[in-house]
């Protein structure tokens, strides 16, 4: 099922929206038509038609009384088009956000375009070793604790922009990059979870672009502390939402790809996990309360950073991010003070 957050036009509060036939269903009208002309209620439907996360909280028993709206506002050939402003709105305001990293080849393939753009010196004895031992320098390698454990960092939860929303562009960087992430919608309170409820805690997936700056994450990250002011300034979030169930069996062989002013950047697919997503989940619940709300990312997939392709952004760029099954993602770069 595939959700988004709307604005009504009659009284300009928010509803939950699905998606049906290519067309967006407000959740809260269509309730009110379907009891207006049954004279039946869809009460915990109802109670969670103004928000996403109480929406996914429902679980099945709230997918199965939309697909009955759903099929009841499909007979009626209902329009409704002009119930609610169709301008982007964000899914909703996240707790938190864990963004991890569970790919080995985007951490080497990061760390080499980190030594290319940044120490130039340093880049020509690594390529003359990788020529000479036909293989990754060991120091591009994560540490050992990332082969262990689903490593992440807390990054800032109020800085999401959503879909056709501008980046403003941090005045203190000179190197703006872009990074395509699944991201993870947590709707089951967990603590110390196992992978099996860590699974069954996900109630959907969207696209994430975890912006980052990358001449300032650089010295952060070789500090031996953050990230900080390289990450925290904006982070961006799908426009819609695919539940859990439609995703969680093709979840390790999407497809995505990259496109930086209509022209393909970058492109690659979710297989190749370190750590699972139920592993991730888990981890993120140990010992600490996960709650509804709080939101997590897988980490850039290989080949979706322009650091790991050489290729950087400008002031003015569009960058539309694509996940196969959940979505797209489009913003743009502007030049902004801080």
């Amino acid at each position: 099922m595939r959700l988004r957050r709307v604005r009504l036009s009659a009284d300009n509060t928010f509803s939950v929206a699905i998606e049906q036939m290519q067309s967006w269903v407000p959740v809260r009208p269509a309730l009110a038509l379907y009891q207006t002309l049954t004279s039946k209620s869809l009460p915990e439907l109802d109670a969670a038609s103004g928000d996403i996360i109480s929406f996914l909280q429902g679980g099945d028993e709230i997918r199965r009384q939309a697909t009955m709206l759903l099929d009841f506002t499909h007979d009626q050939e209902v329009s409704w088009d002009t119930a609610f402003d169709p301008s982007p709105l964000l899914l909703f305001q996240p707790l938190s956000f864990r963004d991890f990293m569970l790919y080995e080849k985007h951490a080497i393939d990061a760390g080499r375009g980190l030594v290319k753009r940044f120490l130039p010196r340093t880049d020509k004895l690594l390529r003359i070793y990788e020529f000479l031992r036909h293989k990754p320098h060991s120091r591009l390698h994560p540490k050992k604790i990332w082969y262990e454990k689903p490593i992440y960092y807390m990054g800032n939860h109020l800085s999401f922009f959503t879909d056709g929303e501008h980046i403003p562009w941090p005045s203190y960087s000179q190197c703006l990059d872009y990074e395509l992430e699944l991201g993870i919608v947590v709707a089951r309170p967990i603590c110390n979870a196992t992978l099996e409820q860590g699974i069954e805690a996900i109630g959907g997936f969207t696209v994430i672009n975890d912006f980052s700056a990358r001449d300032v994450q650089y010295p952060e990250m070789t500090s031996g502390f953050g990230p900080v002011k390289s990450k925290n300034f904006a982070n961006a979030m799908g426009l819609e939402l695919v539940t859990a169930d439609e995703i969680l069996p093709h979840v390790d062989n999407l497809n995505v790809k990259v496109a930086v002013n209509g022209q393909i950047w970058g492109s690659g697919n979710t297989k190749g996990m370190q750590h699972s997503i139920a592993a991730m989940v888990a981890y993120a619940s140990l010992g600490e309360l996960l709650r509804p709300g709080e939101l997590l990312a897988t980490g850039t997939i290989p080949g979706c950073s322009g650091v790991e392709v050489g290729r950087w952004l400008s002031p003015g760029d569009e960058i539309e991010l694509w996940i196969e099954r959940v979505g797209t993602l489009k913003n743009i770069t502007i030049s902004s003070e801080v």
